[in-house]
Protein backbone atom coordinates (compact mmCIF):
# COMPACT_ATOMS: atom_id res chain seq x y z
CA UNK A 1 0.00 0.00 0.00
CA UNK A 2 0.89 3.39 -0.47
CA UNK A 3 0.99 5.01 2.78
CA UNK A 4 1.45 8.90 4.29
CA UNK A 5 3.24 9.48 7.93
CA UNK A 6 2.53 13.09 8.69
CA UNK A 7 5.56 13.98 11.68
CA UNK A 8 7.20 10.70 10.13
CA UNK A 9 10.68 12.25 10.95
CA UNK A 10 9.48 12.39 14.62
CA UNK A 11 10.05 9.73 17.11
CA UNK A 12 7.23 7.57 16.92
CA UNK A 13 6.86 8.59 13.02
CA UNK A 14 10.18 7.21 12.14
CA UNK A 15 9.73 3.56 13.65
CA UNK A 16 6.71 3.32 12.18
CA UNK A 17 8.07 4.42 8.81
CA UNK A 18 10.67 1.69 9.16
CA UNK A 19 8.23 -0.88 10.16
CA UNK A 20 6.35 0.13 6.88
CA UNK A 21 9.21 -0.35 4.91
CA UNK A 22 10.53 -3.29 5.77
CA UNK A 23 6.63 -4.84 5.47
CA UNK A 24 6.94 -3.40 1.97
CA UNK A 25 4.71 -0.98 2.13
CA UNK A 26 5.66 2.52 -0.59
CA UNK A 27 5.48 5.20 2.45
CA UNK A 28 5.65 9.09 1.93
CA UNK A 29 6.41 11.60 4.83
CA UNK A 30 5.64 15.48 5.68
CA UNK A 31 7.31 16.57 8.55
CA UNK A 32 8.55 20.48 9.21
CA UNK A 33 11.26 19.15 11.82
CA UNK A 34 9.56 21.99 14.52
CA UNK A 35 10.19 18.58 16.41
CA UNK A 36 11.51 15.98 13.96
CA UNK A 37 14.93 15.15 13.21
CA UNK A 38 16.49 14.29 9.80
CA UNK A 39 18.40 12.38 11.73
CA UNK A 40 15.56 9.91 12.39
CA UNK A 41 15.07 8.89 8.90
CA UNK A 42 18.62 9.24 7.51
CA UNK A 43 18.64 5.22 7.00
CA UNK A 44 15.07 5.14 4.63
CA UNK A 45 16.50 8.07 2.54
CA UNK A 46 17.47 6.54 -1.12
CA UNK A 47 15.03 3.23 -0.60
CA UNK A 48 13.19 3.15 -3.70
CA UNK A 49 9.55 2.62 -1.63
CA UNK A 50 10.92 5.78 0.83
CA UNK A 51 9.72 9.50 -0.16
CA UNK A 52 10.11 12.67 2.24
CA UNK A 53 8.58 15.90 2.22
CA UNK A 54 10.30 18.65 4.27
CA UNK A 55 7.00 21.09 4.72
CA UNK A 56 4.28 21.79 7.03
CA UNK A 57 0.59 19.72 6.77
CA UNK A 58 -0.84 23.43 6.37
CA UNK A 59 0.30 23.40 2.79
CA UNK A 60 -2.76 22.94 1.27
CA UNK A 61 -1.79 21.81 -2.35
CA UNK A 62 1.01 19.88 -1.17
CA UNK A 63 -1.11 17.68 1.64
CA UNK A 64 -3.66 17.90 -0.69
CA UNK A 65 -1.75 15.75 -3.27
CA UNK A 66 0.01 13.58 -0.48
CA UNK A 67 -3.76 12.32 0.48
CA UNK A 68 -4.52 11.77 -3.01
CA UNK A 69 -1.65 9.45 -3.50
CA UNK A 70 -2.04 7.45 -0.76
CA UNK A 71 -4.07 4.40 0.32
CA UNK A 72 -4.05 5.07 4.12
CA UNK A 73 -2.98 8.07 6.48
CA UNK A 74 -1.14 8.08 9.94
CA UNK A 75 -1.53 11.87 11.23
CA UNK A 76 1.11 11.80 13.84
CA UNK A 77 2.15 15.37 12.92
CA UNK A 78 1.80 17.21 16.30
CA UNK A 79 3.10 20.13 18.35
CA UNK A 80 4.54 17.39 21.64
CA UNK A 81 6.16 17.78 24.69
CA UNK A 82 5.03 19.74 28.01
CA UNK A 83 7.91 22.12 28.00
CA UNK A 84 6.84 23.04 24.72
CA UNK A 85 3.63 23.13 25.01
CA UNK A 86 3.95 25.33 28.22
CA UNK A 87 6.45 28.08 26.09
CA UNK A 88 5.03 27.84 22.77
CA UNK A 89 0.83 27.50 23.47
CA UNK A 90 -0.44 29.20 20.10
CA UNK A 91 2.10 27.30 18.21
CA UNK A 92 0.69 24.36 19.90
CA UNK A 93 -2.88 25.14 19.67
CA UNK A 94 -2.84 26.13 15.82
CA UNK A 95 -0.72 23.13 14.75
CA UNK A 96 -3.05 20.69 16.16
CA UNK A 97 -6.57 21.53 15.45
CA UNK A 98 -6.08 23.16 11.78
CA UNK A 99 -3.63 20.82 10.78
CA UNK A 100 -6.03 17.91 11.86
CA UNK A 101 -8.87 19.61 10.24
CA UNK A 102 -6.69 19.74 6.80
CA UNK A 103 -5.92 16.23 7.02
CA UNK A 104 -9.70 15.23 7.78
CA UNK A 105 -11.63 17.82 4.74
CA UNK A 106 -9.09 15.67 2.23
CA UNK A 107 -9.27 12.41 3.36
CA UNK A 108 -12.65 12.32 3.76
CA UNK A 109 -12.71 13.59 -0.11
CA UNK A 110 -11.82 9.92 -1.00
CA UNK A 111 -12.69 8.10 2.12
CA UNK A 112 -8.98 7.17 2.97
CA UNK A 113 -8.27 5.25 6.11
CA UNK A 114 -6.65 7.99 8.61
CA UNK A 115 -5.38 6.94 11.72
CA UNK A 116 -4.86 10.02 14.41
CA UNK A 117 -2.18 10.09 17.15
CA UNK A 118 -4.13 11.61 20.17
CA UNK A 119 -2.82 10.91 23.75
CA UNK A 120 -3.37 10.66 27.51
CA UNK A 121 -3.15 13.73 28.55
CA UNK A 122 -7.08 14.28 27.17
CA UNK A 123 -7.62 12.41 30.67
CA UNK A 124 -6.57 15.53 32.28
CA UNK A 125 -7.01 15.58 36.04
CA UNK A 126 -9.33 12.26 36.29
CA UNK A 127 -8.63 10.56 39.61
CA UNK A 128 -10.33 7.17 37.93
CA UNK A 129 -7.25 4.85 37.74
CA UNK A 130 -7.14 3.07 35.23
CA UNK A 131 -7.50 5.32 32.73
CA UNK A 132 -10.92 3.67 30.07
CA UNK A 133 -11.79 4.91 26.63
CA UNK A 134 -15.61 5.94 27.59
CA UNK A 135 -14.19 8.05 31.30
CA UNK A 136 -14.88 11.78 31.30
CA UNK A 137 -12.31 14.25 30.76
CA UNK A 138 -11.42 16.40 33.22
CA UNK A 139 -9.21 19.53 32.18
CA UNK A 140 -7.84 22.26 34.25
CA UNK A 141 -8.58 25.69 33.98
CA UNK A 142 -8.17 27.79 30.54
CA UNK A 143 -5.50 30.08 31.81
CA UNK A 144 -2.87 27.67 32.79
CA UNK A 145 -1.09 26.38 29.39
CA UNK A 146 -0.49 22.79 29.86
CA UNK A 147 -4.43 22.14 29.16
CA UNK A 148 -4.32 23.53 26.11
CA UNK A 149 -2.45 20.36 24.58
CA UNK A 150 -4.96 18.50 25.98
CA UNK A 151 -8.05 20.44 24.88
CA UNK A 152 -6.71 20.54 21.50
CA UNK A 153 -6.17 16.73 21.25
CA UNK A 154 -9.73 16.28 22.36
CA UNK A 155 -11.14 18.69 19.75
CA UNK A 156 -8.99 16.62 17.76
CA UNK A 157 -10.73 13.67 18.64
CA UNK A 158 -14.13 15.42 18.38
CA UNK A 159 -13.61 15.72 14.78
CA UNK A 160 -12.84 12.30 14.34
CA UNK A 161 -15.90 11.27 15.67
CA UNK A 162 -17.65 13.56 13.52
CA UNK A 163 -16.10 12.62 10.68
CA UNK A 164 -16.88 9.11 10.75
CA UNK A 165 -20.85 9.72 11.71
CA UNK A 166 -21.50 12.00 9.54
CA UNK A 167 -18.96 11.15 6.45
CA UNK A 168 -18.17 7.63 7.41
CA UNK A 169 -14.36 8.62 7.11
CA UNK A 170 -13.14 5.32 8.10
CA UNK A 171 -10.92 7.16 10.95
CA UNK A 172 -9.50 5.40 14.81
CA UNK A 173 -8.24 7.48 17.35
CA UNK A 174 -5.30 5.91 18.97
CA UNK A 175 -4.44 7.64 22.84
CA UNK A 176 -0.52 7.34 23.51
CA UNK A 177 0.72 7.04 27.13
CA UNK A 178 4.28 7.94 27.44
CA UNK A 179 5.42 6.21 24.29
CA UNK A 180 9.49 5.96 24.77
CA UNK A 181 12.25 4.27 23.28
CA UNK A 182 15.07 5.12 21.12
CA UNK A 183 15.44 8.15 19.01
CA UNK A 184 13.22 9.98 21.54
CA UNK A 185 14.86 13.53 22.78
CA UNK A 186 14.30 15.28 25.70
CA UNK A 187 14.71 18.68 24.62
CA UNK A 188 10.47 19.30 25.59
CA UNK A 189 10.16 17.44 28.89
CA UNK A 190 10.32 13.83 27.74
CA UNK A 191 11.29 12.12 31.20
CA UNK A 192 13.37 8.91 30.12
CA UNK A 193 15.50 10.28 27.46
CA UNK A 194 16.60 13.57 30.19
CA UNK A 195 17.44 10.78 32.98
CA UNK A 196 19.78 9.05 30.62
CA UNK A 197 21.48 11.65 29.41
CA UNK A 198 21.98 13.60 32.89
CA UNK A 199 22.88 9.88 34.33
CA UNK A 200 25.65 9.30 31.75
CA UNK A 201 27.06 12.43 32.26
CA UNK A 202 27.01 12.04 36.02
CA UNK A 203 25.17 15.20 36.60
CA UNK A 204 22.31 15.43 38.95
CA UNK A 205 18.96 13.95 37.96
CA UNK A 206 15.82 16.62 38.35
CA UNK A 207 12.79 15.16 39.63
CA UNK A 208 9.79 17.50 39.76
CA UNK A 209 7.31 17.33 43.11
CA UNK A 210 7.65 15.07 45.02
CA UNK A 211 8.84 12.37 42.62
CA UNK A 212 5.56 9.93 44.45
CA UNK A 213 3.64 10.77 40.80
CA UNK A 214 3.38 7.50 38.78
CA UNK A 215 3.50 7.16 34.96
CA UNK A 216 2.94 3.92 32.38
CA UNK A 217 5.48 3.66 29.88
CA UNK A 218 5.19 2.01 26.64
CA UNK A 219 7.41 0.61 24.50
CA UNK A 220 7.65 2.42 20.66
CA UNK A 221 8.06 -0.81 18.86
CA UNK A 222 4.86 -1.84 20.75
CA UNK A 223 3.31 0.83 19.93
CA UNK A 224 4.31 1.19 15.69
CA UNK A 225 3.21 -2.64 15.47
CA UNK A 226 -0.03 -2.07 17.05
CA UNK A 227 -0.12 1.21 14.28
CA UNK A 228 0.28 -1.21 11.59
CA UNK A 229 -1.96 -3.90 12.54
CA UNK A 230 -4.59 -1.38 13.05
CA UNK A 231 -4.30 -0.42 8.91
CA UNK A 232 -6.50 -3.39 8.17
CA UNK A 233 -9.00 -3.41 11.40
CA UNK A 234 -12.48 -2.44 10.02
CA UNK A 235 -14.12 -2.81 13.53
CA UNK A 236 -11.52 0.06 15.36
CA UNK A 237 -13.40 2.56 12.58
CA UNK A 238 -14.98 5.29 14.62
CA UNK A 239 -13.40 3.99 17.47
CA UNK A 240 -10.98 5.50 20.65
CA UNK A 241 -7.93 3.23 21.69
CA UNK A 242 -5.66 3.37 24.36
CA UNK A 243 -2.44 2.31 23.67
CA UNK A 244 0.39 1.95 26.02
CA UNK A 245 2.21 -0.46 28.79
CA UNK A 246 -0.18 -0.63 32.08
CA UNK A 247 3.02 -1.26 34.22
CA UNK A 248 2.79 1.45 36.40
CA UNK A 249 6.03 3.05 37.96
CA UNK A 250 6.93 6.15 40.36
CA UNK A 251 9.24 8.85 39.00
CA UNK A 252 11.77 8.27 41.78
CA UNK A 253 11.88 4.52 40.88
CA UNK A 254 12.62 5.21 37.65
CA UNK A 255 15.22 7.56 38.66
CA UNK A 256 16.84 5.32 40.35
CA UNK A 257 16.70 2.51 37.99
CA UNK A 258 18.65 4.66 35.49
CA UNK A 259 20.85 5.42 37.91
CA UNK A 260 21.86 1.76 38.44
CA UNK A 261 21.41 0.67 34.73
CA UNK A 262 23.70 3.40 33.70
CA UNK A 263 26.36 2.49 36.73
CA UNK A 264 25.86 6.41 37.00
CA UNK A 265 27.26 7.99 40.35
CA UNK A 266 24.29 10.75 39.50
CA UNK A 267 21.80 11.73 42.44
CA UNK A 268 18.55 12.63 42.38
CA UNK A 269 17.87 16.35 43.09
CA UNK A 270 13.66 17.18 43.70
CA UNK A 271 12.67 20.46 42.08
CA UNK A 272 8.97 22.27 42.09
CA UNK A 273 7.35 21.94 39.13
CA UNK A 274 6.77 25.90 39.74
CA UNK A 275 11.06 26.14 39.00
CA UNK A 276 11.02 23.60 36.19
CA UNK A 277 7.87 25.25 34.24
CA UNK A 278 6.61 28.45 35.65
CA UNK A 279 3.65 29.58 37.85
CA UNK A 280 0.45 27.75 38.15
CA UNK A 281 1.77 24.59 36.84
CA UNK A 282 -0.50 21.57 37.47
CA UNK A 283 0.56 17.68 37.21
CA UNK A 284 -1.18 14.41 37.45
CA UNK A 285 -0.78 11.63 39.98
CA UNK A 286 -1.19 8.53 38.16
CA UNK A 287 -1.62 8.17 34.22
CA UNK A 288 -2.79 4.20 33.81
CA UNK A 289 -3.86 3.23 30.73
CA UNK A 290 -6.80 0.29 30.43
CA UNK A 291 -6.08 -1.37 26.99
CA UNK A 292 -8.99 -4.17 27.06
CA UNK A 293 -10.18 -2.38 24.18
CA UNK A 294 -7.24 -2.77 22.26
CA UNK A 295 -6.84 -5.95 23.54
CA UNK A 296 -10.12 -6.79 22.27
CA UNK A 297 -10.53 -5.56 19.05
CA UNK A 298 -7.26 -6.49 17.44
CA UNK A 299 -5.13 -8.73 20.04
CA UNK A 300 -2.79 -6.22 21.31
CA UNK A 301 -0.87 -6.39 24.29
CA UNK A 302 2.52 -5.04 24.94
CA UNK A 303 5.58 -7.49 24.96
CA UNK A 304 8.53 -5.49 26.27
CA UNK A 305 8.38 -3.89 29.70
CA UNK A 306 10.22 -1.05 31.22
CA UNK A 307 13.55 -2.81 31.87
CA UNK A 308 13.59 -3.53 27.77
CA UNK A 309 12.88 0.50 27.44
CA UNK A 310 15.69 1.33 29.24
CA UNK A 311 18.52 -0.78 28.18
CA UNK A 312 17.07 0.48 24.53
CA UNK A 313 17.45 3.75 25.54
CA UNK A 314 20.27 3.76 26.91
CA UNK A 315 22.15 1.99 24.44
CA UNK A 316 20.99 4.20 21.71
CA UNK A 317 22.08 7.41 23.74
CA UNK A 318 25.41 6.66 24.33
CA UNK A 319 25.87 5.65 20.47
CA UNK A 320 25.22 9.12 20.14
CA UNK A 321 28.41 10.10 22.50
CA UNK A 322 27.93 9.14 26.34
CA UNK A 323 31.30 9.54 28.25
CA UNK A 324 33.41 6.67 27.84
CA UNK A 325 33.47 6.54 31.49
CA UNK A 326 30.32 5.45 31.93
CA UNK A 327 30.01 3.11 29.36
Amino acid sequence: MKVLVTGGAGFIGSHLCDRLIKSGHQVFVIDDLSTGQIENIEQLKGHTNFHYTIDTITNKPLIHELIDKCDVIYHLAAAVGVKLIVERPVHSIETNIYGTELIFKYASQKNKRTIIASTSEVYGKSGKVPFSENDDLILGPTHIARWSYACSKAIDEYLAHAYWNEKRLPVTVVRFFNTVGPRQVGHYGMVIPRFIRAALAGEDILVYGDGDQTRCFGHVYDIVEALELLMNVPQSYGETINLGQPEEVSINYLAERVIKLCESPSQVRHISFEEAYGRGFEDMRRRVPDITKAKRIFGFFPKRNLNDILHDSIAHLRLLGAPATLR
